[in-house]
Order: structure tokens, then sequence, then C-alpha cells
């Protein structure tokens, strides 16, 4: 029996991490892998999904060029070579981390694993061959898996999940998206870009319902300008199929609505990869379905970690990347500075992009907070007038005693590289005179930041 110090089962962007941090460490390290490495949000998610959305972005430019004195004809997408490249960028980085854990001395174990006892994990091979490891130290990071509705069940033809949708080339005339969080709404934008009649069917009362009111408000405006068809407050309550295609019953506000489609595409959000590892065996304990860990990872087993979207919402890959960290500091015996919910940063990738970090003004209000809010528009700031991107707007909620930045929310060009800054000052307790007083360089979309910043003190220049 091989024994390691740390072995990890699943090798998504928690999995991979602790990996090679643990390697990095000296610790002799292991992971289990049953398929590609790199795991959903490499191969079936992330990395993807914004490989073909690049794609769409590209093809607006150019059908929006003449709007900037450039003459384009004739464009046309060809949607097998669209999903054919989004494949190659996935195989590229698949590659690159199994070449990262090699180049590190991480072993690679092939097979499905499961739980043995605490320090015990038994892989099952292809082929039906078997091999038990032991480990002083595991950390589950399975990940996780669409979810789809009980009378929608996926089943990969004319009811699709995201995973098969990324491999869609031929595509339907009319397709329903149903759930408006971030998958919908990426897929949506897709979709709507390449041809197709897009409708999104959400049970709120919002777009993006996890986002900001104002954000959400803003977004369904965008959309509507898109002609991307969104109907909030409305559930889905029975679908027939028929040589038409696929008929839908919806109730909104108490009335029956009908709807006809070709596809759908089930974006409902997803479920953690809790079963037939063997959590069961040692005991360890659930909540909501996803494995209940303290503030460093651990489960109720002691010496056994859970990482990642299978240890709790949000299922964000750079949150499984972080709490990567934080386990394997506290495998070391190190005081890792504990996760901060309100610190992990949420973006969109559709356009306008949408980002956002820290409390909501909802949120503010609900725990009674002293606030103030400032909101500055893209159209204040020259770069997105040059760029021809003047939708949009940055909102911070700010502490109105000690100023610090409480929450930023933002829609509009690059939002989802702008919230990085907003992130750095929420976690570092800065205050709004702190990003008044930092120079950003002109012209930057950036300066929104320093716009805002100075607009929530009074002394905005540009607004």
């Amino acid at each position: 029996m091989n024994t390691y110090d740390v072995v990890i089962l699943g090798s998504g962007p928690g999995g991979y991490v602790a990996a090679l941090r643990a390697a990095q460490r000296g610790l002799k390290t292991a992971v289990v892998e049953k398929e590609q490495i790199g795991g959903v949000c490499l191969n079936w998610g992330c990395i993807p999904t914004k490989a073909i959305i690049h794609s769409v972005n590209r093809l607006r430019d150019i059908r929006e060029a003449g709007e900037l004195g450039i003459e384009a004809d004739a464009v046309r997408a060809d949607m097998s070579r669209i999903i054919s490249r989004s494949r190659e960028v996935a195989g590229r980085l698949s590659k690159g981390v199994a070449y990262l854990l090699k180049k590190q001395g991480v072993t690679v174990i092939e097979g499905h694993g499961r739980l043995l006892n605490e320090h015990e994990l038994r892989v099952e091979k292809a082929g039906g061959e078997s091999e038990t490891v032991h480990a002083e130290h595991l950390i589950l990071a399975t990940g996780s898996r669409p979810k789809s509705l009980p009378h929608i069940p996926v089943n990969g033809t004319d009811v699709i999940s995201s995973r098969h949708a990324l491999e869609l080339e031929t595509l339907p005339e009319r397709m329903v998206i149903i759930g408006a969080g971030a998958i919908g709404i990426e897929f949506a934008y897709i979709y709507k870009h390449l041809g197709v009649d897009a409708t999104v069917i959400e049970a709120l009362d919002a777009i993006l319902p996890n986002e900001d009111a104002d954000i959400s408000k803003e977004l369904l405006r965008q959309f509507k300008k898109q002609k991307i068809r969104c109907l909030t407050g409305s559930k889905v309550t029975r679908l027939e199929r028929t040589e038409q295609g696929l008929d839908l019953t919806l109730e909104q506000s108490g009335e029956t609505l009908k709807l006809q489609t070709d596809m759908i595409l089930s974006a409902v959000g997803v479920a953690p990869n809790t079963e037939d590892i063997g959590l069961e065996t040692v005991g360890i304990a659930l909540e909501r379905g996803f494995v209940k860990t303290d503030a460093n990872g651990m489960t109720s087993v002691p010496g056994i970690y859970a990482i990642g979207d299978m240890a709790g919402t949000p299922c964000l890959a750079h949150k499984a990347s972080r709490e990567a960290l934080i386990a394997i500091d506290h495998i070391q015996g190190r005081s890792p500075a504990p996760l901060d919910p309100l610190h992990i940063p949420g973006c969109t990738y559709c356009e306008p992009q949408v980002a956002s970090v820290g409390l909501r003004e909802r949120d503010a209000v609900s725990r009674k907070i002293d606030h103030t809010v400032s909101t500055v528009f893209y159209r204040a700031i020259g770069k997105a007038i040059a760029i021809g991107r003047p939708d949009g707007f940055l909102k911070c909620v700010v502490d109105a005693k000690t100023h610090k930045v409480l929450g930023a929310h933002c829609i509009g060009a690059e939002a989802t590289e702008l919230i990085a800054e907003l992130t750095l000052a929420l976690s570092r307790g800065m205050t709004v005179e702190m990003l008044a007083e930092t120079i950003h360089a002109h012209p930057t979309l950036s300066e929104l930041i320093m716009e805002t910043a100075e607009n929530a003190l009074g002394e905005a220049i540009h607004v």
C-alpha cells in the first residue's frame, strides 16, 4: 500500500491547487481523479464557456464595427469551429495542470475513489483493478454537477445541461433557458447573438437574483435592448412534446402562459458530488446536502477536509482554490486567515459584464448598518466613451461612519476585471479616501473606481 502525507480526491480548482501547494511545502502528495485533470471548471464550466463568449463578443464587435468607421460584410459564425476552439482551450489548460502536477512530484491516480476509513481510500480503476492508498490527511474536492427539475429531467437531446451545451454544434431556432443565475444568463447571451431566439425563465422576481437589485434591473434593461426575452416570477409547471417542438406551461403572477420552443437548457443550479465516495462509511456530517466543515475546511472527522462546491455555496472556482490553501496551511499547523464569504467576488460574463463583492444595499439595510451609496455611470469615464461602452455603472456601499467599503457592484465593460481592486479594498478594510487618493492611470476604465470613491465623499470631478 502506498502511503502519502496528503491525498486529494478530485483535481478541480480546489483539488489541484491543494495538491500543488502541498507538494511545494514538501508533503508527499497524490491526487485521485476519475475524469479529466482540472475538474468541471476547467473542462466543462468556466474556461470553455468563456472561450465561447470570447468568440461571441468578437462576432458582435465585427457586426457593430460600422459605428467605428469599419465596414465588414457577410459575417457568419461557424459553430463547430467555436465549439472546437473552446475544447482546444480546455484541453490545453488540462494538460498544463497535469504538467504542473508532474513537475511538483504529485502522483496522479486515475479512478473512482471511496473512503474506507479516516486514513484509507480505495481507488477503482478502469478494467476492474483497484488500489488502496493511505494518507495522513485526506482532502475531498469532488465538486458538483448540474441539477435538473424533477418534471423536466435532462436527457441530453431536447433538454440539456450546461455540459451538453458546451458540445452543441447545431443550434436550434428557439431555446428556453430555465434559471437566470450566472450560467443561464451567460448562455442566453451566447445563444441570442448566435442567432437563436432565446427566452429566460426565472422563478424569482429578478434575473441574477443574488445581485444587488439595481444591477439586476440594469441587466434586464440591457437584455431587452439585445432582444433577449426574460420572464421573471415564472415557473414551468408542465412540459409536453409535440410535432412542433416542446410546449411549456408557465405560471406567472397567478396566470397561465404557454410557450413553445425547440430545446430547453436547464440552468437551475448545481448539486454537490457527495454520493458514492464513502462519506457515510466514516461518518462525515452533511448540512443541507453539502459537507459540513469548520473555518479550516475540516469535516466532522478529524484529518479529513472538504473544499470547493461540495463544501457549500457559493460554488465558485476561486472560492475552492482559496479553501485549498487554507486546508494545507492548517494541515501544516499554521494559522490561516479564515475565508470571509463577503470577500468572495462573483462574476457573470455576459455583455455587459456583472461583478460584485461584499454587502448589497439591501443587506446593509437589513443589518441596520448606517451606510451611504455612491453610484457613478460609465458614461462619466473617458475610456468608456472612447471604446464605445458607455452603458453601466459602479455602485459602492460605504459605511457612513468609518467610510470603509462594505460592498461594490458593477455592471459594464470589464466589470469582472475591475472587481479585483474593490475586493482588495473590502478585504483590507480600505476607505473611500484611500481609493480616491490612489492615482489611476488615464484613460482607463479603472478611473470609475476613483470617481465613485470621490463621489462618496461629495467631491467627484466628472459627475
